[in-house]
């Protein structure tokens, strides 16, 4: 949702949201249901039958983007608000939103038109739903996350939550992710878990407008302009919005195995081409195919060492072909994503994560950007460097090309509720790597941010 929301109102709610998280913050207790995962107790809190205020975060984020010619990319006031309660003992529920405005794209005319539009002001529902049980049977309904991998700083597992796109894989995980309006039911016996998902009409990756910083411009022959047609979220009839899977875990001996089907409309976007030689234009249109998916996850912990493997198999996609003879500029490839990684808890409060990872393509097509086989790994290492200051750094990397991300940054928890993070964005290789198109987009930023 955008529009041209004036700046005097954002302020307005941000002054609220304050006042709000004065009180709030004091004894609240969110009726936590570890049930479902994403809600953990406040120790020490006091219980409240009808609910427990409004809880959530405002922040102030600023990024400059450095090459030539550097602007100002973003200048974003957020805040992401939420409340949720409980009628009687058995049905609970939550609500929540996020409002946020970019004084960066009223300051400067670096984007056009529809990315400013796109970006200045946006209104979001984040989690909205009620929760019920029955017996062994646990049911979720409304506007929610569901997070079936736990890899960093990339997506493998997690195929069913949607992402905002529009700064990459840059954001924190909880704020990247975008929800979906779901009806989940949970049955859990002895140690299993099993989960059936559906998800009437599906939410998509949000990836902005053909202009905007990190928008996944395509590739062009030398000599021909790109142009790209509105996207296309929704194709056929009803039924074929419709995403619907099933997840079964248990836990055993410290094994924590799971493994799903799934059937959706693909959260990212594929270019489908046409070539119009009149106008020396490549003509693209992203478009969200139907595909099915299969995976796994596994986990176990070994003391101070946690290991976790994720793998998915992928059938239907289509990826952008480099054929100008191709009719439509894709071809369909199955594929098979997998990670592996450790996680070290070290000495001085410090965390190390390792992982690699691994793209195959099956019936492999050489006409499209990548090898047959994608390679690559990332390095986290996060430490507390004196009370109060944290700093980390992650690096992810293709082991079949000069094509990578780091990100070093540090964060100050300076009071109670408080924090500020500095850091970097610096991206490098090739026009056509993952990383590497974003390679005039390395920028600094900076993040205040107060939580009630």
């Amino acid at each position: 949702m955008t529009s041209s929301m004036p700046p005097r109102y954002l302020t307005l709610i941000a002054a609220f949201c304050l006042s709000l998280g004065a009180t709030a913050a004091e004894d609240d207790l969110l009726s936590r249901d570890a049930l479902f995962g994403d809600d953990l107790p406040n120790p020490g809190a006091k219980a409240k039958d009808a609910g427990s205020g409004i809880k959530g975060f405002v922040q102030f984020e600023g990024a400059r983007t450095t090459p030539d010619p550097a602007h100002w990319s973003k200048l974003r006031t957020r805040a992401d608000l939420n409340s949720n309660g409980k009628f009687g003992s058995d049905l609970k529920w939550k609500l929540g939103v996020r409002l946020d405005y970019d004084f960066a794209y009223g300051i400067n005319d670096f984007y056009n038109p529809d990315v400013a539009k796109n970006q200045r002001w946006d209104v979001q529902l984040r989690e909205n739903y009620v929760d019920f049980s029955a017996g062994n049977w646990d049911f979720r309904l409304g506007r929610q996350h569901v997070v079936w991998g736990e890899m960093v700083g990339l997506f493998f597992a997690d195929v069913v939550s949607a992402r905002d796109m529009r700064e990459f894989i840059l954001p924190e995980f909880d704020q990247l992710r975008t929800p979906q309006w779901a009806a989940r039911a949970e049955y859990f016996v002895n140690d299993i878990h099993a989960e059936l998902l559906w998800i009437p009409v599906a939410t998509v990756d949000n990836i902005g407008k053909p202009g905007a910083e990190f928008f996944p411009n395509q590739p062009v022959a030398p000599g021909f302009r790109a142009k790209y047609l509105p996207e296309q979220r929704r194709s056929g009839n009803a039924a074929d919005n419709m995403n619907y899977g099933a997840r079964i875990s248990t836990l055993k001996n410290g094994w924590d195995v799971s493994a799903f089907y799934y059937r959706s409309t693909d959260n990212n976007a594929t270019f489908y081409r046409n070539i119009d030689l009149s106008s020396q234009t490549f003509i693209y249109e992203a478009r969200h195919d139907r595909i099915h998916q299969y995976g796994s996850t596994l986990a176990k912990d070994f003391g101070d060492i946690v290991w976790k493997a994720e793998g998915v198999y992928t059938r239907g996609r289509s990826f952008t072909s480099l054929n100008p003879l191709d009719s439509d500029g894709v071809v369909q490839q199955n594929t098979l994503d997998w990670a592996t990684g450790l996680d070290f808890t070290l000495p001085a409060e410090s965390r190390l994560n390792v992982q690699i990872f691994q793209r195959q393509y099956f019936g492999f097509n050489e006409t499209i950007v990548s090898d047959k086989r994608e390679n690559g790994y990332s390095l986290l290492v996060n430490t507390k460097v004196v009370p109060n200051w944290e700093a980390q750094a992650l690096f992810i990397s293709s082991l079949n090309r000069t094509d990578w991300l780091f990100r070093p940054r540090m964060t100050w928890n300076f009071q109670r509720n408080w924090r500020w993070v500095f850091g970097a964005d610096v991206f490098n290789g090739a026009a056509t790597g993952l990383f590497g198109r974003y390679d005039q987009k390395d920028r600094v930023y900076s993040e205040v941010r107060h939580s009630f």
